[in-house]
C-alpha cells in the first residue's frame, strides 16, 4: 500500500459521516451530544489524525522536493482547505455552547457550518483522491513511500496516547 492509499481509506470513513449529519439536519434531530459527537469525529479523526498525517508527514516530505508550480500551489490550496474545515468546526463547537445554554437560534448557526462541512468535504477529498495524491506520489521512489507509510502507522499509534493524555489532564483541570 501506498501513503495515499492509507490517507483515501480514511477518507471514506469521513465520507460515511455525511449523510449521517444531514439526516439529522433534515429530520431536525440535532442535541448537544450528536454534535459533540460530530464535533469530536471531524477534530480528532478528520483533522487531527487524517489532516495530521497529510501536514504533518506528507507535506513536509513534499516540501523537500523541486514541486511545479501547480503541485504547489496544489498543496497551498489543500492546506487552506484544512483552515476553513476548522473553522467551520470552531463555529459549530461556539454555537453548540449557545446552544447548550439556552440560545435556540445557535441552532442555525450550527445547521450552517455543519452543511458547509458537508459540502466542503466531497469536493475537498476528490481534489485529493483524483489529482493530488496520484501526482505527488510521483515525486518519490519506493523506499520514500515505505518509509512514509510506516510514519504514518507510528503518527496513528501515538494519537490515541495523545488523545487520552488530554482526556486526563481535562477531567483533572
Amino acid at each position: 500500500m501506498r501513503p495515499s492509499g492509507a490517507l483515501m481509506i480514511e477518507h471514506r470513513l469521513i465520507e460515511k459521516i455525511i449523510p449521517i449529519i444531514l439526516q439529522r439536519i433534515n429530520e431536525n434531530k440535532l442535541d448537544p451530544v450528536f454534535i459533540d459527537t460530530v464535533v469530536d469525529f471531524f477534530r480528532t479523526y478528520a483533522d487531527r489524525t487524517h489532516h495530521g498525517k497529510e501536514e504533518d508527514i506528507l507535506f513536509k516530505a513534499i516540501e523537500k522536493k523541486t514541486l511545479s508550480g501547480e503541485h504547489k500551489k496544489m498543496m497551498e490550496d489543500l492546506i487552506n482547505d484544512h483552515i476553513y474545515a476548522r473553522k467551520a468546526v470552531g463555529s459549530v463547537v461556539e454555537n453548540n455552547n449557545k446552544y447548550r445554554k439556552g440560545d435556540k437560534t445557535a441552532v442555525n448557526e450550527i445547521i450552517k457550518n455543519l452543511k458547509i462541512l458537508s459540502e466542503f468535504y466531497p469536493g475537498h477529498i476528490n481534489r485529493e483522491d483524483k489529482v493530488f495524491f496520484p501526482e505527488v506520489m510521483k515525486y518519490f521512489d519506493k523506499q520514500e513511500l515505505d518509509d512514509m507509510l510506516n510514519d504514518f502507522w507510528e503518527f496513528d499509534r501515538k494519537m490515541i496516547h495523545e488523545k487520552y493524555q488530554k482526556v486526563l489532564l481535562n477531567l483533572n483541570a
